[in-house]
């Protein structure tokens, strides 16, 4: 059966499951006002998904689907390096930067056919978002350096 074929079952399952995980991560990014919402995870693990089937798929001499996932992991480090500023000597982003390439990571899973740890992983990455914001409102040692606190409440790093 051909993966590419909008007619077909696997198509749509790799579309929903990585619009749910995407989804699911990027919902949490939004609410709270952060890069990288809904869209852009959706995206990114949509693209990555495409992108690692496509390799897996390509099979014959000198092809080698292993040199397509170490690109990705090379490319998104660099889209996620863009989200990334320094000012006044305090690194912002890195966080944003850090879930793109989670979300990059879950892709490869639901490119590879691996849709159950993909949907694991998505509620792995927004629980560790989650709780260690709870975690860093509530133990006061967490939240100095740049992790200190604003008077509005919103973290400076």
């Amino acid at each position: 059966m051909d993966y590419f074929d909008p007619l077909a079952r696997p198509f749509w399952t790799v579309v929903g499951v990585a619009i749910v995980c995407g989804g699911v991560v990027g919902f949490e990014r939004q609410v709270r006002g952060k890069p990288a919402g809904v869209r852009t995870s959706i995206l990114v693990c949509l693209g990555t998904s495409v992108f690692i089937h496509l390799g897996a798929a390509v099979v014959g001499p000198g092809s080698d689907a292993t040199r397509v996932l170490g690109q990705l992991v090379t490319g998104v480090g660099f889209l996620g390096a863009g989200v990334m500023f320094s000012r006044e000597g305090v690194v912002t982003g890195v966080t944003t930067a850090a879930v793109i390439w989670v979300l990059a990571a879950i892709g490869a899973a639901i490119g590879l056919g691996r849709y159950h740890g993909a949907i694991a992983l998505a509620l792995v990455t927004v629980a560790v978002l989650v709780g260690v914001e709870l975690l860093e409102s509530s133990v006061k040692l967490l939240t100095r350096g740049v992790h200190g606190r604003s008077d509005d409440g919103e973290s400076s790093g």
